[in-house]
C-alpha cells in the first residue's frame, strides 16, 4: 500500500513540475489605441530630452487626463534630420481657434490639425526654432531663433514671418503675456528679460539686469512679477515687470549645488501655480523639486524627489497635478506621486516639451501652455 501512494505522490509531483516550467506570465496587452474625443489630454512631444529616443521615442504621445493619465495613443510627427534621425523638439504650443497644435524642433515648425492628426504643414526657418508661444487669440506666434539673435514672428495659419524682433545673442524662452499686449523674451547671453509690445513688434522694455543669464521663467496672470531661473543659481529671482527692477534673490537651503547631466545649470525649471500660491523650482544635481510660497518672503516649503534630473515644469490648468519633465504626474495638494506617464510599451515617458488641450467632439476648445504660468485673474 505504502509503494503505490509513494508512486503516486511520485506521479503528482513530476505532473506539477512539468506545469510550472511550461508555465508563462500572460503578456501585459496595450492600451486600445483611440483617437482623443471628448475630455481633458496632456500631449506630450518627443523626443523632449535632447534628442534621446529613450525617455518616449518619437511623436506626440497623448495622455487621459481624466483616467489617470492613461496611454491613448501616439500622433506620428516629421522634424527629421537628413539621415532620418528626430531631431530635439525645443517647443510645444495650441492655437485653439486653429485647431492645431506646434511642435519645434531644431530646424523647423510643424503645424498639426488636432481632429485629423495630420501635419498642415512643416517649415524650415533660418536660424533654426527654439521654445515659442502663441497669443491668446491664437493668430501670432512669437518664434525664437535657435539661440540666435532673433526672434521670427509668425502668422500660426500659414506659418509665414511677419517681422523679425532683434535681441542680444542667444534667443531662447518666450512667454506671451495672458493679456496678449506684450511678449516675454529670455535670452541666455543676457541677465535682461526683453518685453516686446505686440502691437509693433519691438522691444519696449528691459526687465533687470537679474544676476546671470536668464534660464527658464515664469509670470503672474497680471503681468507685474516675474520669477526666473538663472546661471549658477540653485533658487530663482523675482523682477518686477512695471519698474523693470530685479526685487528679490532666493536660494534653496539645505541642499548643494554640483554637476548635472543638462543645461548646465542647477536650477533649469521653475513654475507657478495657476492659483498662484506657490513657486515650484527644479533642482538638477538633487534630482528634486522645491516648493517655495510665492508670497514674500518666499518661504522654502518642502522639496519632492524625482526618478529622473528636472529640466522643465508644468500644471494642470485645474492646478491639481505638477508635470516635472522626469515623467511623474504629483497630486499638488498632497505632494504624492500618483503616476508616470508610460508609453505603449510602458516605458516612462519623459519630455520637456508638454501642453493640456480640451477636447470636444474631436475639436480643442481650450489649453493650457508648456510654461507654469499664473492663472489667478
Amino acid at each position: 500500500m505504502r509503494a503505490k501512494v509513494s508512486v503516486f505522490l511520485l506521479c503528482c509531483c513530476s505532473l506539477l513540475l512539468l506545469v510550472i516550467s511550461a508555465w508563462k506570465p500572460l503578456p501585459k496587452l496595450k492600451p486600445v489605441v483611440k483617437a482623443p474625443n471628448q475630455g481633458r489630454y496632456l500631449y506630450v512631444a518627443v523626443p523632449g530630452i535632447r534628442d534621446y529616443l529613450g525617455y518616449g521615442g518619437h511623436g506626440i504621445l497623448v495622455f487621459d487626463i481624466d483616467h489617470n493619465h492613461q496611454f491613448v495613443k501616439r500622433i506620428k510627427t516629421k522634424g527629421l534630420r537628413a539621415n532620418g534621425k528626430p531631431m530635439n523638439v525645443k517647443g510645444v504650443a495650441v492655437s485653439v481657434p486653429l485647431n492645431s497644435i506646434y511642435v519645434s524642433t531644431l530646424q523647423t515648425l510643424q503645424r498639426i490639425d488636432l481632429t485629423t492628426e495630420q501635419i498642415v504643414w512643416e517649415k524650415s526657418y533660418v536660424g533654426g526654432t527654439d521654445r515659442m508661444s502663441i497669443s491668446p487669440d491664437g493668430k501670432t506666434m512669437y518664434l525664437p531663433s535657435l539661440e540666435n539673435t532673433f526672434w521670427n514672428v509668425v502668422d500660426c495659419e500659414t506659418g509665414d514671418v511677419i517681422k523679425k524682433v532683434p535681441v542680444v545673442a542667444r534667443a531662447h524662452n518666450t512667454i506671451y503675456g495672458p493679456s496678449g499686449k506684450y511678449v516675454y523674451m529670455g535670452d541666455i547671453a543676457s541677465p535682461l528679460l526683453h518685453v516686446a509690445d505686440t502691437r509693433t513688434h519691438t522691444v519696449v522694455k528691459k526687465i533687470g539686469p537679474f544676476g546671470k543669464g536668464i534660464r527658464p521663467f515664469t509670470i503672474n496672470s497680471a503681468e507685474t512679477l516675474v520669477y526666473a531661473t538663472v546661471d549658477s543659481l540653485l533658487g530663482f529671482e523675482v523682477g518686477d515687470l512695471k519698474t523693470g527692477k530685479l526685487i528679490n534673490r532666493i536660494e534653496v537651503e539645505g541642499w548643494t549645488k554640483g554637476p548635472v547631466r543638462r543645461h548646465g545649470n542647477p536650477s533649469h525649471g521653475i513654475g507657478l501655480t495657476p492659483d498662484e500660491k506657490e513657486l515650484w523650482v527644479a533642482d538638477g544635481h538633487n534630482m528634486r523639486l522645491h516648493i517655495f510660497s510665492a508670497i514674500k518672503p518666499y518661504q522654502q516649503l518642502t522639496t519632492i524627489p524625482l526618478q529622473d534630473m528636472p529640466g522643465w515644469i508644468t500644471f494642470s490648468l485645474d492646478g491639481k497635478y505638477a508635470y516635472p519633465s522626469s515623467g511623474e504626474v504629483i497630486d499638488v495638494k498632497t505632494r504624492k506621486i500618483l503616476t508616470t506617464l508610460q508609453d505603449e510599451d510602458y516605458n516612462n515617458v519623459a519630455s520637456e516639451k508638454m501642453v493640456e488641450v480640451h477636447l470636444t467632439d474631436h475639436k480643442a476648445v481650450k489649453a493650457g501652455d508648456q510654461f507654469g504660468i499664473g492663472r489667478a485673474l
